[in-house]
């Protein structure tokens, strides 16, 4: 079984963990209906995509009966 022969220092088990962090996903405005989406992805709000609608935003059953 492999144990280490000394101790990992504080500095050099920081070092290797510099990379462990969380990454923001790229967010951009949508140019229909402003609202922030994930780039190169279809705008969940309304449906768009490069400019011309891609998914139908119609009204669903759930919404007819508020």
């Amino acid at each position: 079984m492999a144990v280490p022969k000394r101790r990992t220092s504080k500095t050099r088990k920081r070092k290797r963990r510099t990379h462990f962090k969380l990454a923001v996903p790229g967010m951009v405005v949508c140019d229909n209906c402003g609202e922030m989406k994930l780039a190169h992805r279809v705008c969940k709000e309304c449906g768009h995509y490069n400019g011309r609608e891609v998914v139908s935003k119609t009204e669903t059953p759930e919404d007819a009966e508020e």
